[in-house]
């Protein structure tokens, strides 16, 4: 549980197919982690979330080569192409959340890891695609014991943005305590990839985005200047 659009969506759809949760949050040095700190305990709140492992891999920050984590590589601004990887991306991330993860559901008994993962319309990210998780599971199985059968659910990785804010409003998701943007953490830029890619989905989706963004409107009073 990040606590961005993706993740908290992806919760609820664990709750929705009668799961109890477990949250876990991961700072890794990114830019945000601060803001991204307080939407996962304020999600984790609504849905009453006792099992939380609020944990960090300052590593990623040690290592670099990404814009989250290193402050001399700027964030992109108004920039979606999708035919590269984009300086966004930080190495290998999504692997290193996952081993935390399974570590952890291991000693809960937990059987299921969800994460909020996207690969039609993400980023382009290599550590988003359904194939990268399909061989992780399989690692999964390898490197735990003979007894746990852990399987890792991707409920938003073939949808697009559009279709997961129509979800969270069909679920009951708190979209206004989400957080989604790379670069601020008091009033979302509206610029980065990633708060590009939420409008996108919002405005798709004919829906006022709840959070604030530096002009002081709400998602829908912003101009977009990205291609659909």
């Amino acid at each position: 549980m990040s606590g961005g659009l993706d993740s908290c969506v992806a919760s609820a759809c664990a709750r929705d197919e009668g799961h109890d949760l477990y949250f876990l949050h991961v700072s890794y040095g990114q830019l945000t982690r601060e803001r991204e700190a307080r939407a996962f305990r304020e999600i984790a709140d609504y849905y009453g979330v006792k099992g939380r492992l609020v944990t960090t891999a300052d590593h990623l920050r040690a290592v670099g080569g990404s814009a989250l984590t290193d402050p001399k590589i700027a964030v992109p601004e108004n920039d979606l192409d999708p035919s590269i990887i984009p300086v966004t991306y930080v190495p290998f991330r999504n692997a290193n959340l996952l081993s935390i993860a399974v570590s952890w559901a291991e000693v809960l008994g937990a059987q299921y890891i969800y994460i909020g993962v996207v690969e039609e319309d993400s980023s382009g990210y290599p550590d988003c695609r359904e194939s990268f998780f399909s061989a992780f599971e399989k690692t999964v199985s390898e490197g735990t014991r003979p007894e746990t059968d852990i399987r890792i659910k991707t409920p938003l990785i073939r949808m697009n943005k559009k279709e997961i804010v129509l979800k969270g409003l069909e679920l009951a998701v708190p979209l206004e305590k989400t957080w989604s943007c790379y670069r601020n953490q008091k009033r979302a830029c509206g610029s980065c990839d990633s708060c590009l890619l939420r409008l996108r989905g919002f405005r798709a989706a004919g829906v006022t985005d709840p959070i604030i963004y530096v002009n002081g409107s709400r998602g829908n009073g912003l101009r977009l200047t990205i291609d659909d």
